[in-house]
């Protein structure tokens, strides 16, 4: 078979570089690229030993200082105190709230994006997506106060309407409610990806079998989807479950997320050794619920990218 000119320079590239640039030269370039990814998580895991070593001393309340000798009693205490329980308990419902709220909005979002025919409506979308990554996390937080106060424009509305303001500023669902806008693009730059990879011919060919679009959309796009579905639920909940700014200002103390408490451990009662065994507890019951997620996830995850 006879090839171009630029396939056969290409192919003659190749050789010529497997013969100058040996394999352990290739191996060390990637250890190489791997470097500043290796660096972060050794970081990381030096962080979190350090975590661990705080969380093992009890606070000296003579001294203000941790104590020498190891302990559990930082664990214990968070057992004891039935109010870690709820604010872990409202914690985990706030992230699965969120989570599924976000996801479910951002999947037609992405889908418009991926199928839309007209390049103006893309650019729109895209736009109205990247947007928000311009205003910071605290900024629209105070943005939602103003939206959200007993004088703000929701409120205004309601009295422009004849009907009676409503409380919605530090309130649980005010929380969630901040939380989704701020976790939705999130969301939808994970969902993308994993619609852009299923070809549109799939689509036809089911409708072309006599499927309609609905049993098309959920027995082909989203089993086919699931691979962004799963990142963009694991993505979302670990943002959500460590989130401190939103659940800080629009719960106005009222509805605190376990990120909160351990602020105050470290910030307004200084017990660091406490404030570090609830950041054990945190990242280890996420975790658990991360990988029991790809543990069920995973097999049917890989069907779907077989099935491709």
């Amino acid at each position: 078979m006879k090839y171009p000119i630029s396939w056969r320079l290409l192919d003659a590239l190749e050789a010529a570089a497997a013969v100058l640039w040996p394999a352990r030269m290739r191996r060390l370039t990637a250890w190489a690229l791997l470097a500043p990814a290796l660096f972060l998580v050794g970081v990381l895991v030096i962080g979190l030993g350090y975590m661990v070593e705080y969380s093992l001393h009890e606070l000296d309340l003579s001294t203000y200082r941790l104590k020498e000798a190891y302990s559990l009693t930082n664990y214990q205490t968070i057992l004891d105190r039935p109010v870690y329980a709820r604010v872990l308990g409202r914690t985990l419902l706030g992230a699965v709230l969120v989570t599924a709220i976000s996801v479910a909005l951002a999947f037609p979002y992405a889908y418009a994006i991926v199928r839309t025919p007209s390049a103006m409506v893309r650019k729109a979308l895209l736009v109205a997506l990247f947007l928000p990554f311009f205003i910071g996390q605290v900024v629209r937080a105070y943005g939602w106060l103003i939206v959200l106060g007993r004088e703000g424009l929701v409120n205004s509305a309601l009295a422009g309407m004849g009907l009676p303001t409503v409380d919605l500023l530090f309130t649980y669902p005010a929380v969630i409610f901040g939380l989704v806008q701020y976790m939705l693009p999130f969301a939808i730059l994970l969902l993308v990806p994993a619609l852009a990879a299923i070809p549109e011919d799939m689509e036809l060919a089911s409708e072309s079998l006599g499927a309609r679009w609905t049993s098309t959309f959920r027995h082909v796009v989203i089993p086919m989807a699931k691979p962004g579905l799963i990142g963009a639920s694991v993505v979302v909940f670990t943002l959500t479950l460590t989130d401190f700014a939103m659940p800080e200002i629009l719960g106005g103390g009222t509805s605190d997320f376990i990120a909160s408490a351990i602020y105050d451990s470290f910030f307004q009662i200084s017990n660091p050794g406490l404030g570090a065994a609830l950041s054990m507890v945190l990242v280890t019951l996420g975790s658990l619920i991360v990988a029991g997620v790809f543990l069920v996830a995973g097999t049917g995850t890989l069907g779907v990218r077989g099935a491709k």
